[in-house]
């Protein structure tokens, strides 16, 4: 069982796993490999509204022609974390329209989350997943001059 890859391949990762248990572990190890960010980048500007936890969320996107979008973020909570980390496998590297073209509710439902999740934590995954889908937006306007 391997924790880099794919959406797919956490689908399937956590589909091997018979218990719940072991399932919020594989999560919970996801959000391990996030890279942490700085105490600087915890601000009101990058806290996603709408979660019971603290989370920060860190658009960036390159200089390709469309851009592709890139995140970072972070979460008090482990469970949080990994989240987090299957929210940013499943958008980055894309661009602004590929992201608001993703179905985020499916994958959460196809990895079994809603049923699964207490409803805080549900809120905030799609809290989190409307604040990339929000900054998605935002790449697409042109800056002003």
């Amino acid at each position: 069982m391997s924790t880099n890859g794919s959406i797919d391949q956490i689908i399937d990762d956590l589909a091997f796993l018979d218990e719940w248990e072991d399932r919020y572990r594989y999560i919970i190890e996801l959000g391990k490999e996030l890279k942490p960010i700085d105490d600087a980048e915890r601000s009101q500007q990058t806290k996603v509204r709408g979660c019971a936890s603290q989370v920060w969320l860190i658009s960036e996107s390159n200089d390709d022609n469309p851009p592709r979008l890139a995140f970072r973020g972070d979460s008090d909570a482990h469970i949080v974390r990994g989240l987090i980390a299957i929210l940013f496998r499943l958008y980055s590297d894309k661009t602004a329209s590929e992201i608001l073209k993703i179905d985020a509710r499916d994958v959460f439902h196809r990895l079994g989350l809603d049923e699964h999740l207490t409803p805080q934590r549900s809120n905030g995954f799609v809290s989190m997943m409307k604040r990339i889908q929000n900054d998605a937006i935002h790449a697409m306007v042109p800056e002003q001059a």
